[in-house]
């Protein structure tokens, strides 16, 4: 791949359109296939509301919470900012809770693109609005319905989206009903995905206004949230596969991908009850943090002169 098309496809992972785009065209996607495979209006009174709208709400919950759960950053602030069971630390300044609100707003228009596709989706086919207001339907003014018992008014309308059950001379009006529940369900789609624009574009508005940064230096900032995020990630990811080499050195006499092994070391019983128990605390007024997952009893002198390793020969 030429450098070129690297830094585009770079740029492109980077921006958040893109991820957005991404995210939004999965969603339909899974809204089409959800559909299709496991979507069957029951067509029975009384079932086909709540059964309608759990398929149209309840996904879009989810698909919200996990926008919520699957951003580091959003643990990370309220690690920093709403636990309450977190330990002192030092005082947070009224600029860095602006920033913090900034960057809540900001995870939170990314967690909303999924359900909101979600919603804008099934209501643009309208399946699911279909089978939910079908009891609800207005049939008075047609002249068929007026020698039905209520009853039996109810059962013929909540069989409309499975079209059975549906004496003859009803069928236009089942088709009319059909039409105007996705007259309905589709206006209300746009009305949503129009809503939505309009948000997206006076939350950025207001983000650009109401930031105690100028324009460059919130970019800035932006950026470096991210570079440091990534750089951190890197770095305690190498730090912490280097700190674990080292203890499983001690703890076997050798380590892994070692291809001339010499020397191995059996460890005790109280070696494997040590190491079960991990130790990556840093908490209070300790000044030296315990960051060893493979905790040492002894020293290495110690470890030398109480237990000698098994030769390996050829």
């Amino acid at each position: 791949m030429s450098p070129t098309l690297n830094n585009i496809v770079s740029s492109l992972q980077r921006s958040g359109t893109f991820i957005n785009a991404l995210i939004a065209a999965s969603t339909i996607g899974g809204q089409q296939l959800f559909s299709s495979f496991t979507f069957k209006c029951p067509c029975q009174v009384g079932k086909n509301f709540y059964y309608g709208s759990a398929f149209l709400l309840i996904p879009a919950l989810l698909l919200l919470v996990a926008g919520y759960a699957l951003r580091s950053q959003m643990w990370t602030m309220s690690r920093e900012y709403c636990c309450s069971c977190a330990p002192p630390r030092r005082r947070i300044s009224l600029l860095e809770r602006k920033l913090a609100c900034l960057r809540f707003f900001s995870i939170t228009g990314r967690a909303l693109v999924a359900p909101l596709t979600w919603l804008a989706a099934t209501l643009l086919t309208g399946t699911y609005y279909e089978c939910a207001a079908s009891e609800f339907a207005s049939v008075n003014h047609y002249a068929v319905f007026d020698n039905v018992s209520a009853s039996r008014r109810e059962q013929i309308l909540a069989g409309f989206p499975c079209c059975k059950s549906t004496p003859s001379d009803m069928i236009q009006v089942r088709d009319e009903v059909a039409l105007l529940h996705r007259y309905q369900s589709q206006m209300l789609g746009w009305i949503l995905i129009t809503l939505a624009t309009v948000a997206i574009l006076v939350s950025r508005c207001l983000a650009t206004c109401c930031s105690p940064l100028p324009s460059r230096q919130h970019w800035y900032w932006t950026n470096h949230l991210r570079n440091e995020r990534e750089l951190f990630e890197q770095a305690a990811e190498q730090h912490s596969r280097l700190l674990i080499m080292k203890r499983i050195q001690k703890l076997f006499g050798f380590t892994p991908g070692k291809e001339d092994v010499k020397r191995i070391r059996i460890p005790s019983c109280q070696d494997w009850k040590e190491i079960s128990a991990p130790s990556l605390l840093c908490m209070g007024d300790d000044l030296q943090g315990h960051y060893s997952f493979l905790r040492d009893r002894l020293d290495e002198e110690s470890e030398e002169s109480k237990s000698e390793g098994i030769e390996l020969r050829p």
